[in-house]
């Protein structure tokens, strides 16, 4: 589609899940400033409509859709109530996710294995499963997953969030080649340690914050708007010729 008054994304309808905080909500404000209509996703109501004003505060246009990415009943009333809404979809960012710090596996409740792997991973599943067929109709689109670098590396004590994001790592590259040839691209960011509600850093003194940044290389926490830069990026005609790509937004983690 051509892109009109040099914003990279005029024209198009963009999902996001996981958009009421966060990493979502950076994404959501960053693709709306470049001339996406946006569908704003989140469980949490409260926050999904204050992003939704705070994008028509900045002059653009956004609608909740609250939706739980692990029923598949919600996540295909989503889907719908977007193509109802703007008559199309041209990107699809599966953000939502959950983290849960059980201890080692020999600790892990089934419940919270099965719950994280539900948001997490099945959650992008039907992302892709629902929204996929109707980028197609009109001509293709872009769809963005947040893995990280849990999926990269292993972390002790995080065995479901660990095997639930390298999942999506794989997911991705699977449903890349599946679809190149249609005009689907498919990619997945790896975030560090991001500043968001998630990350529980609010809640820390100063000494955990600071012991919390050595993990990166770099010597600080990355900020939501730092991985919603690479979303637009991925988002955007920018990236025609990427796909299957899996990228880290962590500071130097995975690179030691």
């Amino acid at each position: 589609m051509a892109q009109d008054s040099g914003r990279k994304l005029d024209g198009r309808v963009a999902v996001i899940t996981g958009a009421g905080s966060g990493i979502g909500r950076a994404s959501a404000l960053r693709f709306a400033a470049e001339g996406a209509k946006i569908v704003v996703s989140d469980v949490n109501a409260d926050g999904g409509n204050e992003t939704v004003s705070m994008i028509g505060a900045a002059g653009g246009e956004a609608t909740f859709v609250r939706a739980d990415v692990s029923r598949e009943d919600d996540v295909r009333a989503m889907i719908e109530a977007t193509v109802a809404q703007y008559g199309r979809l041209d990107v699809l960012f599966n953000n939502a996710g959950i983290v849960d710090m059980s201890g080692p596996v020999g600790q892990t409740p089934f419940d919270t294995w099965n719950r994280v792997i539900a948001v997490n991973l099945t959650g992008v599943f039907l992302g892709c499963r629902y929204a996929i067929p109707e980028m197609l109709k009109t001509g293709g689109g872009s769809v963005i997953s947040t893995a990280s670098v849990a999926g990269l590396v292993g972390f002790p004590g995080l065995t479901a969030y660990c095997a639930s994001k390298g999942g999506v790592v794989q997911l991705t590259k699977a449903v890349a080649l599946e679809y190149a040839t249609q005009g689907i691209r498919v990619n997945a960011i790896c975030p560090g340690v991001i500043d968001t509600p998630m990350a529980g850093l609010a809640a820390m003194d100063e000494a955990g914050r600071a012991a919390l940044a050595q993990i990166e290389p770099m010597g600080r926490v990355g900020q939501p708007e730092e991985v919603a830069a690479l979303a637009l990026f991925l988002a955007s005609d920018d990236a025609s010729f990427i796909t299957g790509a899996i990228i880290p937004v962590d500071g130097g983690v995975v690179a030691r």
